[in-house]
């Protein structure tokens, strides 16, 4: 079927949705939960952190799993998993049964993310590829800023267990969707895949590759989970915290999909440094000053020209045939990364004395991404990785 590629590809897009809207959750209705259940910042950034928690040590089994029983079963299973954390969210007493089902959900999330790419190249080539892959990074940002403008009411209408009962509903379809049109291609079906440890060298690359991720989603995540609260202090309604988020993350959209352009343009490094020096100075301006409808714009569109360049450096990192179990090894990192840095935002938060302290936590790591980029390719063999622009 012609057009199979491109249902798959829309299933996994609307999983990628599914997923942003299930992690941003509990910031969206963090201005009820955390008064509700008498949260600190600390224990906000943990029920955030939740959702991350076991991506550090499920990541490499599940693509080591997803090459043994194939990418149909491993990827579905991580949906299922995504929809069942949603109701065990819904159904908990409080902060306990939310992190247990944001913790489920997280593992299953896991699947659909390292899976998501080789399925991708397994369909899509050449332009085809790099459309395809922008699709789906570029689906994200839009569930995340969903959640924003969908959470908030559900839960003032009927409760926080139906905002969390919501979370299911995007991925519910996109597993129907995906199991109903995903057939392995006919050129991989038959191909084993070798399992293959990275050298040395590639490990240290893919986990400081790792760690620019990890600096780059810490502090995007730490900026969406964080303005809610600090805008709802300073007395801004729900539809101006609505669009504010809107435009800090559906602006992503056509900012991620052109970053790739610029930086074959203009180079890999010039453009990574002005994505995260507006990412960090609109980050910081937000924490600090007013009108943030404008730094959302410096946050959401030129704050996010970049991300592909990172991740290109991550795939670039390991040689093609250590690719699968290089990319487990990357997302261990980013998972570690993504489980830690709500918490320092939290921290940073009780210490400020308010949610602007998680929005100043955030530019720190935004800060990082320019030195770890530098360091990393100080390490790495020019000739296999990105031009030295």
């Amino acid at each position: 079927m012609i057009a199979r590629p491109w249902i798959v590809l829309a299933a996994l897009a609307l999983a990628r949705i599914g997923f942003g809207y299930q992690f941003q959750s509990v910031a969206s209705m963090g201005p009820d939960l955390i008064p509700l259940f008498h949260l600190s910042y600390a224990a906000f950034g943990q029920l955030i952190g939740a959702f991350m928690l076991l991506g550090v040590f499920v990541a490499l089994p599940l693509g080591a799993l997803g090459r043994r029983f194939g990418d149909r079963w491993i990827l579905a299973g991580g949906l299922a998993l995504m929809v069942l954390g949603a109701a065990i969210g819904a159904a908990g007493d409080g902060p306990t049964g939310i992190a247990a089902g944001r913790t489920v959900a997280g593992v299953g999330a896991v699947a659909m993310i390292v899976l998501q790419g080789k399925i991708i190249a397994d369909f899509f080539a050449g332009r085809q590829f790099m459309l395809a892959i922008a699709v789906s990074v570029c689906s994200y940002p839009i569930g995340v800023g969903l959640a924003q403008i969908v959470l908030p009411p559900i839960a003032h209408a009927f409760g926080w267990r139906a905002g969390f009962l919501s979370c299911g509903v995007l991925v519910a379809l996109a597993l129907v969707l995906f199991l109903a049109s995903y057939r392995a291609p006919a050129h991989t079906a038959a191909v084993p895949r070798k399992f293959a440890w990275p050298s040395a060298r590639e490990c240290l690359l893919l986990v400081v590759a790792g760690t620019i991720w990890t600096a780059y989603t810490g502090s995007y995540a730490g900026y969406t989970s964080y303005i809610p609260a600090t805008l709802s202090l300073r007395g801004d309604g729900l539809a101006a915290i609505g669009l504010v988020m809107t435009i800090g993350t559906w602006g992503n959209v056509p900012a991620t999909m052109y970053g790739g352009d610029l930086a074959a343009r203009f180079g890999a490094f010039r453009v990574l440094v002005c994505g995260s020096l507006a990412l960090t100075i609109g980050i910081v301006g937000t924490a600090l000053a007013g009108f943030p409808l404008g730094w959302s714009v410096l946050v959401g569109v030129i704050g996010a020209i970049h991300p592909g360049v990172i991740m290109a450096v991550g795939t670039l990192s390991a040689k093609p045939e250590n690719r699968a179990v290089g990319m487990g090894i990357f997302y261990s990192v980013y998972y570690l990364g993504g489980t830690l840095s709500p918490l320092a935002c939290g921290w940073a938060a009780d210490q400020y004395g308010g949610p602007a302290g998680g929005l100043l936590m955030a530019a720190l790591f935004s800060a990082l991404v320019v030195p770890l980029f530098l360091w990393h390719r100080a390490l790495a063999d020019h000739r296999t990785m990105l031009a030295r622009p």
